[in-house]
């Protein structure tokens, strides 16, 4: 896409050029740090991406008319958290399914790196060999989550910030979704039933990849267990409360790993070391990614890595919300139905918000989805022999 074509889509859509959206989301950013931390001016200009305080300062002034000294001075300020803490408040669009999504994270958080309790999602992170970590909590006072953050260096605030809002889906839009889905009386029915479910993100698209190839074929339980080890025999330890002991090893780290004296098969440990080279070598790169298609394509090159797993990564890694595993086994039972291609066909209604019907589906077949204890009416194939052979990284998921 050239310049000049993307520059008409933004002013026909948006109303502002790239330039006009990037900077006002700067700024947001900056008056977010002024309002809701009390870092020294001078390192909030830089963590908010200014190249300089007298640009900020002028920035700030003319859109706001006043300066920033007197805009901190306006803030309803509360006790300072710390050094290199931070507090930010985190707004979402009603109705937001908490409970739902700090499930879903609980069962496949990896011991040692993560950890869900009392209601608080922690991990432990990494930005630029800096470490850090952060804790993620509802907010009782209204739509928002709370996220405390502890890291050393403020201009990576905006990154991990935004991370934070991708990993719990912060940016969706439930009515638009709503409306796309609630033309299937099932979906409908799972919607009015537990409104406003979300498709969990990632901190790290190479993580995620990791626990998805972990995943294949085997139970969700089993695959937390084999990425705790993982994370426990190859991460940097890491010093902090609530079991969060280890940071999640690197490409360069895997690729060199002994994966086998750690539960891996050998064929799934040859996928994790090919994954691992290839991010090392530039062949495959989670970050800033502009075609997804082929992206997904080259993932797919790596061998042990199908279509279920590029789909489940399309899903939480890139964002994707019509990424939809078809052949996942989960999902044609909660349907009723047997074959993937059969089930496309069905889901084409669900565009493009088929992650978030997946969402659903997964939800309802741990028959959790109906507060009286009772699932959907669907019907679903009864399990065969082979299913016991077949499960495959439907498991991860169901």
């Amino acid at each position: 896409m050239g310049t000049r074509h993307l520059r008409r889509l933004f002013l026909k859509h948006l109303g502002a050029t790239p330039r006009a959206v990037a900077e006002t989301r700067r700024l947001h950013f900056a008056k977010k740090l002024i309002d809701e931390t009390s870092l020294p001016l001078g390192e909030l200009a830089l963590a908010a991406g200014f190249g300089c305080v007298r640009r900020f300062n002028a920035r700030i002034r003319k859109v706001y008319d006043r300066t920033p000294s007197q805009l901190r001075r306006l803030a309803r300020h509360t006790e300072s958290p710390g050094n290199h803490q931070y507090l930010f408040r985190m707004r979402y669009r009603s109705p937001y399914h908490w409970e739902g999504i700090l499930a879903f994270l609980a069962a496949r958080g990896t011991p040692g790196v993560e950890s869900v309790a009392g209601g608080v999602y922690r991990r432990s992170i990494a930005v630029n060999g800096i470490a850090g970590h952060f804790a993620v909590s509802r907010d009782a006072a209204g739509d928002a989550l709370v996220a405390h953050v502890q890291f050393e260096e403020p201009r990576a605030l905006f990154h991990i910030t935004e991370r934070i809002r991708t990993l719990f889906d912060l940016n969706a839009d439930c009515a638009a979704i709503a409306h796309g889905l609630r033309s299937d009386p099932m979906l409908a029915q799972m919607m009015i039933a537990q409104p406003g479910r979300r498709v969990p993100g990632c901190w790290s698209g190479f993580e995620l990849a990791v626990r998805a190839i972990l995943g294949q074929q085997i139970a969700v339980k089993g695959a937390t267990t084999l990425a705790g080890n993982i994370a426990r025999a190859f991460g940097m330890p890491f010093v902090m409360s609530n079991g969060i002991t280890r940071l999640f090893p690197t490409p360069e780290v895997l690729a060199e790993a002994n994966l086998s004296r750690v539960g891996l098969t050998k064929a799934r440990a040859h996928t994790i070391k090919s994954l691992s080279r290839a991010v090392c070598h530039g062949q495959i790169q989670f970050e800033s990614i502009v075609d997804p298609d082929a992206f997904l394509q080259r993932l797919r090159l790596i061998p042990g890595i199908g279509k279920w797993t590029s789909d489940y990564v399309a899903m939480r890694a890139l964002g994707d919300p019509d990424a939809f595993p078809s052949g996942d086994l989960g999902l044609l039972r909660a349907v009723g139905i047997e074959s993937s291609r059969q089930f496309e066909q069905l889901a084409t209604g669900w565009r493009p918000w088929r992650a978030y019907a997946a969402i659903y589906l997964w939800a309802d077949g741990d028959g959790s989805m109906h507060k009286d204890g009772h699932r959907a009416a669907t019907k679903r194939p009864a399990r065969t022999a082979r299913d016991g052979a077949a499960r495959s990284s439907a498991l991860e998921v169901a």
